[in-house]
């Protein structure tokens, strides 16, 4: 038996400890390594991957400038990546290229003035929505700027070339009549400036219907110009008048536009294939459609219209931004639409981008973006 001296077992116990505080070391050390390269790896964005963002210029939403792309959701977009570390690229196209792509995971996510409606729902996927608004009207700013954009109207290219065209019916007409009886009536002379203009002195005074009496046709050809030239006059009147009634009132119409009930029998535009396209068909409200909403206001700031409907903040930055002398915007919201990011059907990142987006809009300076793109409103 071999006897184990107390220096022997004290040697023992010192490899013991020594091998010990080794291997915790060497854990510790370990341990470090990975927590850096775990820092490392969350620091750095988790794959090189370019998220590819359909979008379309769609102010205040999404605004192409010479810099790039700007606007609220554009801004939202922006804020999320840079929270997740994604790259991201947008991709400029048409609103049903953009849904299409992103239904068949084409692109990451789209991200403009889109509406979440139930029938993009069963499409797509959207995340929560980071803007809630609705569907809203613009009308002329007041009575006096109405009145000014009846007189725009007047002088517009569309009223010149109407009385033009006019004008040239009355010197063919005073033409004829002066043809007809140079040879046989006193009243209108044979030399052609004196004849002409005297013609033309006829043909005016009796499209006006005064009828002074100072000339008057006498021969058979002569009395059937007249004839036809009246009847004629009596519907160039009528039409003159109906045009200049129209414009005058027409324009002064959204002075007492306060709602959608207000919108029957009034003349009413809005964007064709548009949410409030469908909203004014199923109300049964008469409507005139047209390509773009620029198209649509200004043909209100001239005059040729009682009301826009459309999305409120769009109206509100159009408004805000190019018609705010002539045009207003109403308060109330017709239909509530809520606006939201889309996703691929089944997309994993659905929640994490749906916190981060949480985080965005509820941060106090989220409404300093607001403001700066709709106003205070």
């Amino acid at each position: 038996m071999i006897e184990v001296t107390p220096k022997q077992t004290f040697s023992v116990l010192h490899n013991s400890l020594a091998t010990v505080v080794i291997a915790a070391l060497l854990l510790m050390l370990m341990a470090a390594i990975n927590t850096a390269v775990a820092e490392e790896a969350e620091a750095q964005p988790a794959s090189d991957k370019v998220y590819r963002i359909a979008t379309r210029h769609a102010p205040p939403f999404s605004i192409q400038t010479e810099q790039g792309w700007q606007g609220i959701t554009i801004e939202l977009v922006k804020r999320v990546a840079d929270a997740k570390q994604h790259r991201i690229e947008f991709v400029d196209m048409s609103i049903d290229e953009m849904l299409d792509a992103t239904e068949t995971n084409s692109v990451d996510a789209a991200a403009a003035a889109l509406t979440i409606t139930a029938d993009r729902e069963r499409r797509l996927d959207f995340t929560h929505p980071y803007l809630t608004s609705g569907l809203g009207i613009a009308v002329a700013q007041s009575e006096q700027v109405s009145i000014m954009a009846a007189v725009k109207r007047f002088v517009s290219g569309d009223f010149l070339q109407a009385v033009g065209a006019l004008l040239l019916v009355l010197s063919v007409i005073g033409i004829l009549v002066w043809l007809a009886e140079r040879r046989h009536n006193s009243q209108f002379s044979d030399n052609p400036m004196r004849g002409i203009g005297a013609g033309l002195w006829w043909s005016a005074v009796t499209m006006t219907t005064v009828g002074y009496g100072d000339k008057a046709p006498q021969t058979t050809s002569g009395r059937i110009i007249a004839l036809i030239w009246m009847f004629a006059s009596i519907i160039i009147i009528s039409g003159f008048t109906a045009a200049i009634a129209t414009s005058l009132t027409v324009t002064q119409l959204g002075q007492s536009i306060t709602s959608l009930d207000d919108l029957y029998n009034k003349r009413v535009i809005t964007v064709a294939e548009s949410t409030s396209d469908q909203l004014l068909k199923e109300k049964l409200i008469r409507h005139q459609t047209v390509a773009t909403i620029e198209d649509a206001l200004a043909a209100l700031a001239d005059g040729k219209a009682a009301a826009v409907v459309y999305d409120l903040p769009i109206l509100q930055y159009m408004v805000t931004n190019e018609f705010n002398e002539e045009l207003r915007v109403l308060p109330n919201i017709l239909v509530r639409q809520d606006y939201g990011i889309a996703l691929p059907p089944g997309a994993p990142e659905r929640e994490t981008i749906n916190q981060e987006i949480l985080t965005v809009i509820t941060a106090s300076e989220w409404n300093n973006v607001l403001e700066g793109y709709l106003g205070r409103n």
